[in-house]
């Protein structure tokens, strides 16, 4: 939900909720009618920063504002009982102390359900936000991100699971010898601790990370137990696939301990002719302002003043994200596609795998994805809402259940169970009290 969809003309699309970046009740609409279509979880996309790109597109996204996550989630935990709440919180302008307070607080809140999205901002002007003149270098945002993973969830594991004793009779709350002080002091942060909330339910909340860059890659191999991957061919999808599981093989992680789910946006339609026209009816609602702009942004470079009609050039050297820059200039080397052709692509849905037909159609792309190991589920984006989400769940989601691939009922509780996740072992109270 980036607020509530990733295309740029969702919010234009003949009866979708205009207002809903802001609208406490369409939020809660749509998780709840995820949890009725048995969704894993609600991922929350988040930026700290108004867009980065020129008047002319901005004044035309809806992704100029949207609510805190965290504390949007909290407040849809309360409404639902089982589906995921994953937030995105940036390793580059939040402190450790902060995300791991607000991540454990949200797990107890939702009985067990929340996940962070660990990102490197790429935006330059969250700097600008946060008392800098320069963004952080590409290398320097993994490094520190790294050090940042490492405290956060040190700081989860500062109270043993039986720490909280609270003896009535006694008079004590809990047991000194279960609480851990982190004392941390790294190139990027000293961190005293502990951390002033109980370990989380699930021990940790689960831990999920996007990038598909080379540094990327690794450190979702060494940390990450979701993915959300951007591979558009079952290929690509199948060769990433292969070199992160293999990856967390090689620093002994159990392989299907990483869930590897690409970004899908699906458009339904009763035939695939009828599909191809909503998609086109949504993509011509986007104005090349926003196409051009968006392009700009994922690769770093004022892109109007090449020549859109010509090939994409060789490009200058970019702090921007590495993993969508690289994709996008090998579509564009590889289709031969012209700047604004590619513009055009980027500018609707950002470049992402489409699946666009029927939902027999949708359910067939899905199992040969997911039985030819190119990914292990779907982060699921909607055309626009809530007729795409509502669409999906009463057309899609029983046709995937006809074919046994999909659960028609939630079996557990907490956002780990849905996944097939361990509960992390506290590395500081690895068994209880004897």
């Amino acid at each position: 939900m980036r607020p509530v969809s990733i295309h740029t003309s969702a919010w234009r699309y003949p009866d979708s909720y205009a207002d809903a970046n802001f609208n406490f009740e369409h939020y809660v609409r749509f998780i709840t009618t995820l949890e009725r279509g048995c969704f894993d979880a609600f991922f929350m996309a988040d930026h700290l920063a108004v867009l980065n790109m020129p008047m002319a597109a901005l004044k035309r996204s809806a992704t100029v504002t949207s609510f805190d996550p965290l504390t949007l989630l909290p407040a849809l935990a309360t409404v639902t009982s089982h589906i995921g709440l994953i937030a995105t919180a940036s390793t580059s302008y939040n402190e450790p102390y902060h995300i791991a307070r607000k991540f454990a607080s949200l797990d107890h809140i939702s009985g067990g359900r929340a996940g962070w999205n660990v990102v490197t901002s790429a935006n330059p002007h969250e700097a600008l936000n946060f008392g800098r003149e320069q963004h952080l270098e590409h290398a320097e945002r993994y490094k520190r991100a790294r050090e940042f993973y490492d405290v956060v969830t040190g700081l989860w594991d500062s109270w043993a699971d039986d720490a909280f004793i609270r003896d009535v009779d006694a008079g004590i709350y809990f047991d000194p010898s279960r609480m851990h002080v982190l004392d941390h002091k790294g190139d990027d942060f000293s961190v005293r601790g502990p951390l002033n909330v109980a370990r989380p339910l699930q021990g940790w909340p689960v831990i999920v990370q996007a990038g598909s860059s080379e540094a990327g890659r690794q450190l979702a191999a060494e940390t990450a137990e979701m993915v959300f991957s951007a591979d558009v061919e079952l290929t690509a999808a199948q060769a990433f696939y292969t070199d992160v599981k293999g990856r967390m093989a090689a620093l002994g992680r159990e392989p299907d301990h990483l869930k590897i789910m690409p970004g899908a946006f699906v458009v339904l339609g009763d035939s695939r002719a009828e599909a191809e026209d909503r998609k086109a009816r949504l993509d011509a609602l986007v104005h090349p302002d926003s196409g051009i702009s968006s392009l700009s942004v994922m690769l770093g470079c004022d892109v109007s003043a090449f020549d859109l009609d010509g090939p994409l050039p060789e490009l200058p050297e970019s702090n921007a994200s590495r993993g969508s820059r690289d994709k996008l200039v090998g579509m564009a080397r590889e289709r031969h596609i012209t700047v604004r052709q590619l513009a055009q692509w980027v500018g609707g849905a950002f470049g992402i795998l489409e699946m666009i037909g029927t939902p027999a159609m949708v359910a067939d792309q899905m199992q040969e994805w997911l039985e030819t190991h190119a990914c292990d589920g779907f982060n699921v984006m909607f055309p626009f809402l809530p007729a795409g989400l509502d669409e999906f769940v009463t057309r899609v989601v029983p046709e995937l259940q006809r074919r046994g691939i999909y659960r028609r009922a939630y079996s557990g509780q907490t956002l780990r169970e849905h996944l097939g996740l361990p509960r992390p072992a506290n590395r500081y109270f690895p068994t209880p009290r004897a």
